[in-house]
């Protein structure tokens, strides 16, 4: 059974930055960081294979936020730079086996969510 616990949440001010964590148990999976803000849809943001050695990431963040992860502490990071009221949501760690997606469907684990609020 694979159990996902984010961290890091929190009131910044725009232009700040955040870095949430993502403990994972388990096997190394792939990986991906989801965002849903109040009356809108759970979206994408950002996404690692089980190596590391791929990325991929929203046209809204890339640029300014970076996945990223320790294999050996089993935990995936999320900084978050340059922060925008518009980032403000609550944030979910997701795994699945073999390779990332940007389609939350497709992530059968998730965390139980950190709130990010970014204050203009």
């Amino acid at each position: 059974q694979v159990q996902l616990v984010e961290s890091g949440g929190g009131l910044v001010q725009a232009g700040g930055s955040l870095r949430l964590s993502c403990a994972a148990s388990g096997s190394t999976l792939a990986m991906g960081w989801f965002r849903q803000a109040p009356g809108k849809e759970r979206e994408f943001v950002a996404t690692i294979s089980p190596s590391g050695g791929n990325t991929a990431y929203a046209d809204s963040v890339k640029g300014r936020f970076t996945i990223s992860r320790d294999n050996v502490k089993n935990t995936v990071f999320l900084q978050m730079n340059s922060l925008k009221s518009e980032d403000t949501a609550v944030y979910y760690c997701a795994a699945r086996y073999y390779i990332g997606s940007v389609y939350s469907k497709e992530y059968p684990y998730w965390g139980q969510g950190t709130q990010v609020t970014v204050s203009s």
